[in-house]
């Protein structure tokens, strides 16, 4: 049954210049409802006119993204509001996200720490999260389809957006496809292997893949080539780069889970430290304040009182608060670095021990596979002496043979004589007797 129905609503009006091309068939401009004068985005799909047309979007295809938006609803996902089509477009009614994407705001930013870009990166992965644990893959996560619901604030709020290419993963259903930007590919699905939730854990961020062409970054991401370019990742973290590699991993069985980015180190240290040092940040200014109105408070006190040397005191307890405050928080500030010293630590010994036992791992296999070629060349070495016997065998066979054959040969030029021999005696021997026949014949 059809989820998209024929509505020719009047209950918008396009509102540009807010535009913004998705794919080949679809287009989003702004709009606001008449009725409550709420401003949204609409999403204008083209629809396939005809089965033998390549232009346009599939009804199946249309009605796919609905029904998945119709599904979701996660503060980091964009809400659908409305659907309604006309004769050439299916339009989509969804949450106005005006803040941009992602990618321009952070290309705005002199710097990001790895604290804010966590706090990014771990929206993301909650976005994603909540789309697969209902087993619903993204299949076009891209710094395109990440946007920003307002950027004006501090850490703005992540939304995904375009779910085109979104499919329900079913058990024993097999789903292949040939789809998606080229740099931000997975490898199984330039190789055409079936697709899963771990397509949307390739990548983070910015593409180490782009080639001089397409067949080159398609190259790149099937040899899973890249490198950690020191020009800019001279600055960056063990932990981050162990977190980026552990998803560029061409296994999907071994690729991050969402579980398991959501508990990586990396994530989880540099949270808590952001959160640390927010919290730092308000005990600072709750002290530098209770300092200020003690200081306020003798001030006042000291105009009331007969002058003597209380407001001295005063002034020496305010300042002897005021010392003992910044005094707790340079402690604070040194114990919070204590703790995530031994946090960093924690996480290297972490990794350090996963290394430890891939490396364990690898070098049972390379002894496994090196036991395996000492048998085969012990084997290999085993055939070519027993070939050089049969070699001996048959240059002895042959020797015999060349000395049967020269036996044979003499034999034969015997033969041959003895009967070149016995045809001349019998050739003289018929010409005696034909001599002997004419002789006769004259007598009588």
């Amino acid at each position: 049954r059809s989820t998209v129905h024929y509505i020719p609503s009047n209950d918008y009006f396009s509102q540009g210049p807010f535009c913004r091309y998705v794919g080949q068939f679809a287009i989003v401009k702004r709009c606001q409802e008449k009725k409550t004068g709420v401003n949204y985005a609409a999403k204008f799909i083209k629809k396939r006119q005809s089965r033998a047309s390549r232009r346009g979007v599939t009804r199946e295809e249309i009605e796919r993204e609905v029904n998945i938006l119709r599904e979701i609803k996660h503060p980091n996902i964009v809400t659908l509001h409305d659907v309604y089509e006309n004769k050439t477009d299916v339009v989509l009614i969804l949450e106005l996200v005006s803040g941009g994407e992602l990618f321009d705001f952070l290309a705005q930013k002199e710097s990001l720490s790895e604290e804010e870009a966590t706090r990014f990166i771990k929206q993301i992965l909650e976005g994603v999260n909540y789309l697969h644990t209902r087993k619903i893959a993204h299949f076009d996560l891209k710094p395109e389809n990440i946007m920003l619901l307002d950027k004006t604030i501090p850490v703005p709020h992540i939304k995904l957006i375009d779910f085109g290419l979104a499919h329900k993963i079913e058990d024993g259903v097999e789903f292949k496809n040939i789809f998606g930007t080229p740099e931000f590919v997975a490898p199984e699905i330039v190789n055409y292997e079936p697709l899963g939730l771990a397509v949307d854990m390739w990548l983070s961020g910015a593409s180490p893949f782009l080639g001089d062409n397409k067949q080159e970054t398609l190259s790149n991401i099937t040899a899973v080539n890249y490198e950690f370019d020191e020009e800019f990742f001279s600055h960056t973290s063990d932990l981050a780069k162990d977190f980026i590699a552990k998803l560029l991993v061409k296994d999907t069985r071994k690729r991050l889970s969402i579980p398991d980015a959501l508990s990586h180190p990396w994530i989880t240290v540099s949270l808590r430290r952001l959160e640390n040092k927010i919290h730092d940040n308000k005990k600072s200014a709750m002290r530098k304040l209770k300092a200020k109105r003690l200081k306020e408070y003798t001030m006042k006190s000291h105009s009331s009182m007969p002058p003597n040397n209380t407001y001295v005191n005063f002034e020496r307890f305010a300042q002897v608060v005021e010392d003992i405050s910044n005094a707790e928080h340079r402690y604070s500030i040194l114990a919070r670095n204590y703790e995530t010293l031994q946090e960093d630590v924690e996480a290297l010994i972490s990794i350090y021990n996963e290394k430890e036992t891939w490396y364990k791992e690898e070098n049972e296999n390379v002894r496994h596979e090196l036991s395996q070629l000492r048998y085969e060349s012990r084997k290999v070495e085993s055939m070519k002496r027993s070939l050089k016997n049969d070699m001996r065998l048959v240059g002895s066979s042959l020797g015999n043979l060349s000395g049967r054959y020269s036996e044979l040969e003499s034999r034969y030029d015997n033969l041959n004589k003895e009967l070149t021999q016995d045809l001349k005696w019998i050739q003289e021997l018929v010409q005696g007797f034909q001599g002997g026949r004419d002789c006769t014949g004259c007598r009588n």
